[in-house]
């Protein structure tokens, strides 16, 4: 089977954290000559008088077409399923080499000619080479989420779609690989766009290094070559070393983020750069040189996989092949690469790799979105079927335009027309978040939640599960976005830092001094808590981090030891022991903890709670848990989008609750004076089958974390149970 689930999505499937992937990579960097090919110049031999040594000579490199159609066919075999090449997605690796060889060579070869280059022409070559193809795909791909993708991904999907239209989407994929609400997000129609973003903000910048170039040659009457190597040096070096600093610590966000990338791109730079010297390279050398690079780039598709963190230093075996390959073309075709490459059906391939790179992935999503899933064979039947629609973009929309003589005449008139297809792909986007309509109850109609339970919720009849609801708020759309005020607020940590971010609620000034501390699982209760602590005069300060249990214990996220949580709680623990709250409300999503042998047990999840919860009780504070709730195993908004008039489908056992963290958290208590534990799970789940619906509002977002309506709903019982724990809390609804 074919999985969607890429390894953009979330952490765990990053290269190096296990899980699947989904990399991609453009294959849109063609040097317009006359004949409309890939006209890849080479340059003279370096140390050539400044002003001749950049004279491009005509060769059609027809070994650089077919890379990129080996690049393309990477990708799309991998997005295919095909299961022998589990490093697929280092095409993305490939076309970067491409990219920064074939522009690098366009702007050298006119600084050789001009002695400057055009920002005005060289960006409107490219609006008038990228932006149509990619403004028409954006905007069917806006159609296919609206006709074959559930609404509930819409909000998200068109917000991806703004941000591929405006080539920063890369960095919105980087933040939600990070974000612990995002855990449930499916790969997005328009992912592939990431690879696009990240080259075209690199050419933001390197043709104003190559400015400054001459700028400094100029000054120091000094060759360009050496000031263009420096600046070079300035991108590569730099961006080499973040990569690898961010891939060995957030490999999730580094694979996105321009900064990790830009280094690749600039070892296509250093062969323009270096044609000269690659002219001259001997015969043997050269052909050596060429099959190794293509085997360099074979062996990172067959052996790499999503457990190698990347980009980082693995990243080099396709880059520095995929730089070989383009290096040996300058001195040898026949007996090299090249005359594998430059096949006539290789040659076609490449032609259409950027239309076909566009093209295959929103077919492929809403593919499997439409039919719940695709085998390989299905996969490739898709990937195959993108060719049709990439031919018809290169020969309708992409050639006509790129070869106008009236749009090479102007400038302007390219620029304009690229802007003019940009806010195509915003207003595709825009049009489908604006899709998502509002909840709308009959009129007179109020959502209980779980006010319908009453005081003993369980086995209530009005918590039992059905088929069909009138009306449900928030709807399986808004689900998602139905979370705490803290998260806008900024009071939770991410996963991958370990500052203590903090937040005040209820009466500063109050005589109740509260701390609320824990994970995701805690937040979701702040919606019932807020409205306790300002009705009872506490003052609540917080402190949140993704998937981080107040514990002594070291847990495991993203397949290793999580030693930011760690250090941040040794913060958060130095600061409550500094100044001891009254209380302490914690709550907590994991059960379980590593061992002295790495193991993860739910005894060492129990010693480091007590242990925790023991120094500040041993200080005077008290300690109230609320434990966890069960884990439904589906996704429950989702599955009520498809099963609107049958919501039982989407009913889980009640028996579920014994995967939640909930009975470590009781059996950590016992035994512990001044620490109470707070269970409302019956009025979560009042039957043995857990309801989707109960009240008119839909229980589940993300996970298992509960919206935050329901939790509003819960706000009575919560504070009965916390007044049972001996906290001074009361609650009378509609009460300021």
């Amino acid at each position: 089977m074919i999985t969607l689930s890429s390894r953009e999505t979330s952490p765990s499937r990053i290269p190096g954290a296990g899980g699947d992937s989904e990399p991609a990579s453009p294959g849109h960097l063609l040097l317009e000559g006359p004949s409309g090919r890939a006209a890849a110049s080479m340059t003279a031999p370096e140390g050539a008088p400044s002003g001749a040594d950049e004279r491009p000579s005509s060769r059609f490199r027809g070994d650089i077409e077919g890379l990129r159609a080996v690049a393309v066919g990477l990708v799309l075999l991998y997005h295919a399923g095909v299961s022998f090449l589990p490093g697929g997605f280092v095409g993305v690796d490939v076309f970067f080499v491409i990219s920064g060889f074939l522009i690098t060579t366009q702007l050298v070869s006119e600084m050789g000619r001009t002695g400057t280059i055009s920002l005005v022409r060289f960006y409107a070559r490219r609006a008038k080479r990228l932006l149509p193809a990619a403004g028409i795909v954006l905007l069917v791909t806006a159609v296919l989420a609206r006709f074959f993708i559930p609404s509930t991904r819409w909000n998200e999907i068109g917000g991806d779609i703004v941000g591929s239209a405006l080539y920063v989407v890369n960095w919105r994929f980087a933040d939600r690989s990070v974000d612990y609400l995002a855990e449930d997000s499916q790969p997005s129609p328009v992912q592939h766009f990431w690879s696009l973003a990240v080259e075209e903000q690199f050419y933001l910048v390197w043709p104003l290094l190559i400015l400054a170039a001459i700028v400094v040659a100029k000054m120091m009457r000094r060759g360009r070559k050496p000031t263009l190597w420096v600046g070079l040096a300035l991108v590569i070096i730099p961006s080499f070393a973040w990569s690898l600093s961010e891939t060995a610590n957030v490999p999730a966000r580094a694979y996105f983020e321009t900064t990790t990338r830009m280094w690749e791109l600039g070892i296509g730079a250093a062969v323009a750069l270096a044609a000269g010297a690659f002219t001259r390279l001997p015969r043997g050398l050269a052909i050596g040189v060429g099959w190794g690079g293509l085997t360099a780039i074979a062996a990172a598709g067959l052996l790499i996989t999503t457990e190698t963190p990347w980009p980082g230093y693995a990243a080099a075996l396709p880059t520095i092949g995929a730089a070989a390959v383009i290096a040996a073309g300058f001195s040898v075709t026949r007996g090299g690469p090249a005359s594998l490459l430059a096949l006539r059906p290789l040659r076609w391939i490449g032609g259409l790799s950027y239309s076909l790179y566009l093209w295959h992935w929103p077919l492929l999503v809403a593919a499997t979105a439409y039919l719940g899933g695709l085998s390989t064979t299905r996969g490739l039947i898709v990937a195959g079927v993108s060719i049709i629609p990439a031919w018809l973009t290169a020969r309708a929309v992409e050639n006509p335009l790129r070869h106008s003589a009236a749009i090479a005449r102007s400038s302007r008139l390219a620029l304009s027309m690229g802007v003019n297809f940009t806010l195509v792909g915003v207003a595709a986007g825009l049009v489908l978040l604006l899709g998502v309509t509002a909840s709308q109850a009959p009129a007179g109609a109020v959502a209980q939640g779980a006010a319908v339970l009453g005081d003993k919720p369980r086995d209530a009849p009005a918590g039992a599960v059905v088929d069909h609801v009138a009306w449900m708020t928030p709807t399986p759309a808004e689900a998602a976005a139905d979370v705490p005020a803290a998260y806008a607020d900024g009071c939770q940590q991410v996963t991958n830092k370990t500052e203590v971010a903090t937040c005040e609620y209820g009466d500063r000034g109050g005589q109740v001094d509260v701390a609320v501390v824990g994970d995701s699982k805690m937040v979701q209760w702040m919606p019932a808590l807020q409205p306790i602590a300002e009705q009872n005069g506490w003052h609540v300060v917080t402190y949140f981090k993704s998937a981080c249990a107040f514990s002594l214990a070291t847990t495991r996220y993203d397949g290793k030891p999580y030693q930011s949580c760690r250090d941040w709680t040794d913060e958060v623990r130095r600061r409550l022991k500094s100044d001891p709250p009254d209380f302490v409300i914690t709550s907590q999503g994991q059960g379980n903890a590593l061992d002295a042998g790495g193991k993860e047990t739910q005894k060492a999840m129990t010693a480091g709670l007590r242990g925790a919860w023991s120094e500040l009780t041993s200080l005077g504070t008290k300690v109230v848990v609320v434990a966890d709730n069960a884990p439904p195993g589906i996704n429950v908004y989702e599955c009520v989008e498809k099963n609107p008039e049958k919501l039982s489908a989407c009913a889980f056992d009640r028996a579920r609750y014994a995967g939640s963290a909930a009975p470590t958290q009781h059996l950590a208590v016992k035994g512990q004076p001044n620490v109470r534990i707070v269970d409302l799970f019956d009025a979560i789940c009042p039957a043995e089958r857990c309801a989707p619906v109960i009240g008119n509002v839909l229980v589940y977002r993300q996970g298992s974390h509960i919206t935050a309506t329901y939790v509003k709903s819960l706000t009575a019982q919560l504070a009965a149970a916390l007044s049972k724990a001996k906290l001074p809390a009361t609650y009378q609804p509609g009460a300021s």
